[in-house]
């Protein structure tokens, strides 16, 4: 199939404006950039990106749901060959990692081929919110509850986090158990937030992303999402109001680091 018309049928731009982003360098096949016109790509085995985030037909386009086990990499290879999350999903079609999770968090990892979906989902413009628990050393005290609900400053950042909403599950011997709801991915974010308030992370689990709960979720087992789930991932990134511009795939996408 002719490039333009591919772009076209993912939804992307219509075949004229899908031209202009070719010719503009910012289309790649298999991490190439092309430029010509009368390029063309093979649906199915071709990866085409677009700003670097993946495109694909709407019939093609795949959304799981994956219970990321501790010990495994958020990403599609590792120079240290240690096992990563691809592994763990289907080869075909290719998808990939809404943001990460650090190598010993556990728990709800979204992987799609909708990049378009995938940028909204980690854009800060829509605030989706993630919930996590953490067994943290210490009893928390009140004064540091109230830092993370009012926002800390984190090394080496500039501004603080947005508030969280965090509860105590458990106080127990030497640790405690926490409820932490965030609307920022930063790098580490989680864990930098309670090293930030004195009580590092003994375990950290992710149990929602947006509307999307992980359930009975097995370690290391993945399911499509339902159309109930999709449906209310689009809702959570829906603009409220009219928009001149769609928001391109890959274009200002915030550090897709771990944010665990």
């Amino acid at each position: 199939m002719r490039l333009n018309r591919y772009l076209a049928t993912c939804g992307v731009a219509s075949r004229r404006a899908a031209e202009a982003l070719i010719t503009a360098g910012r289309v790649r096949i298999n991490g190439a950039v092309v430029t010509e016109l009368a390029t063309f790509v093979k649906p199915g085995e071709d990866r085409v990106e677009v700003d670097g985030a993946e495109v694909a037909p709407e019939a093609d386009r795949v959304y799981l749901l994956l219970h990321k086990p501790a010990g495994t990499i958020t990403t599609a290879m590792d120079p240290q060959r240690r096992p990563t999350v691809m592994s763990l999903v289907p080869s075909r079609p290719r998808v990939f990692p809404v943001g990460r999770l650090d190598q010993d968090t556990t728990g709800v990892l979204l992987l799609t081929n909708d990049g378009t979906l995938a940028h909204r989902l980690l854009h800060p413009r829509y605030k989706v919110d993630k919930e996590y628990v953490a067994v943290v050393e210490g009893p928390v005290a009140e004064d540091a509850l109230d830092s993370l609900r009012r926002g800390v400053l984190l090394e080496g950042e500039e501004r603080p986090t947005a508030p969280a909403e965090v509860t105590v599950l458990h106080r127990g011997s030497g640790r405690t158990r926490l409820r932490i709801v965030i609307r920022e991915g930063r790098k580490r974010q989680v864990r930098n937030m309670l090293d930030a308030v004195g009580h590092p992370v003994i375990e950290l689990a992710r149990l929602r992303f947006g509307p999307v709960e992980l359930g009975d979720l097995e370690p290391g087992a993945h399911r499509p999402l339902t159309a109930e789930e999709l449906a209310a991932l689009r809702r959570e990134v829906q603009d409220s109001r009219p928009s001149r511009q769609r928001p391109r795939p890959g274009r200002n996408t915030p550090d897709a680091s771990s944010e665990s």
